[in-house]
This record gives structure tokens, C-alpha cells and sequence, in this order.
């Protein structure tokens, strides 16, 4: 990629939605060879040739659902530390499953090198090459759970987690002497917070 903001949408619809042949010259094409991939239900640790098993991954994806309706809603470039963020949403159709619709929203972050580690031809102009040397897909609990419960599972979960923020609001009545303490605590130790922000009020105390 010479313009990674741009171009990345297209090389998503391309590892996503293309046939075979196509998928897999483009993971070689923007991939390193020891790239990295993480999943919530699989992982790849950097290795010299661990692209291959990125592209095993990609092409089980496929056989799974070979026809996937897929988005790329935002694209964040942060040229500084090489990294993409990507918000997408996909619809997912396990074919051996009758009616399986997965309609998910994730998060993927790319980590890019200008290193492509296997001396390919350099870009012509004055512009860097930029590939991927690590994709990591982010699922809200609710979100991934679709793919192996799709009928009712993220309900599920949204209920679930609807019971924690109730728990939350009871523990915070129940113990809220805890609370209390703490400001005491933090309040009697004036001097260690105005050290903290560098005598400066109003300052935010990090953890």
C-alpha cells in the first residue's frame, strides 16, 4: 500500500469477498510473511512463514461462507505509530447451517511495516510501501456470539450484561461505606495529590 487510508477498504473487500485465487495473492501481496493474526477464536504468533496459516484461515473463512456481505464504515489512520483502524459490519452465512445469518460489527486494527521482509520490488516515486504485519479483529461479547448462536445468542448476552450494570448499581448501595472511606483517605492526604498534579487543582489522579 503507498496511500494505506485509501487503498485499505478495497484490500478488505478483496481478502473478504474475492474468489480463492484472488484472497491469497493479495495476502501475499499486503501481508509480511511472518505476520501476526488474532482472532477471538483463533490466533497466529509472528513467524517466519506464518503467513501461510493466515491464508488457511482466510480460505476456511471463505469455505464457511462463501458469499458474505461486507462494509467498511470508517477508516483511522494513525501515521505515526503505522497502525488502521477499521469499524465494519459483515454479514455471515454459514452455508451447512439452514437460515444461519450472522450479522456482526467489529473492530479491526492493522499494524503496518514498511519492512516487507522478503526484498519485493520497491515502489516507484517518492511514496513508502506499507504492509500488514499484524491484524487483530475486535467483537463485543454480543457480537461474536452470533456466530455460534445466531438465534437468540446475542440477546443473551445484551440481558447478561444488563443483570451486571443492575449488580453494579446494588453493590454500589450496598458498600458504598468503601466508597466513603476512600474520599476520607484521599482527601486527608492533600499533599500527596497536590504532588501528584503538580500542585495544580483539579487535577486527574491516574491509576
Amino acid at each position: 500500500m503507498e496511500d494505506p487510508a485509501t487503498e485499505i477498504s478495497t484490500i478488505i473487500h478483496h481478502l473478504t469477498q474475492s474468489p480463492p485465487d484472488d484472497q491469497q495473492r493479495t495476502i501475499q501481496k499486503y501481508f509480511t510473511p511472518s505476520a501476526a493474526f488474532v482472532h477471538p477464536f483463533c490466533r497466529v504468533y509472528p513467524y517466519p512463514g506464518s503467513r501461510w496459516l493466515i491464508e488457511r484461515i482466510y480460505q476456511w473463512y471463505k469455505i464457511m461462507s462463501p458469499r458474505i456481505d461486507l462494509e467498511v464504515h470508517s477508516v483511522a489512520y494513525d501515521k505515526p505509530n503505522q497502525k488502521l483502524y477499521l469499524q465494519i459490519t459483515q454479514l455471515f452465512s454459514i452455508w451447512a447451517i439452514p437460515f444461519h445469518h450472522a450479522n456482526v460489527a467489529l473492530t479491526t486494527v492493522l499494524d503496518l511495516t514498511t519492512d516487507s521482509e522478503d526484498n519485493r520490488t520497491p515502489t516507484t516515486g517518492q511514496g513508502k510501501r506499507y504492509y500488514i504485519k499484524r491484524q487483530e479483529d475486535f467483537y463485543q461479547t454480543s457480537e461474536f456470539v452470533k456466530f455460534v448462536a445466531p438465534w437468540g445468542g446475542g440477546l443473551v448476552v445484551v440481558l447478561w450484561q444488563l443483570l451486571a450494570t443492575v449488580f453494579c448499581v446494588l453493590g454500589v448501595v450496598v458498600f458504598w461505606p468503601v466508597l466513603w472511606l476512600e474520599e476520607r483517605r484521599v482527601v486527608g492526604n492533600g499533599s500527596e495529590r497536590g504532588r501528584v498534579n503538580g500542585g495544580k487543582k483539579g487535577g486527574w489522579i491516574g491509576l
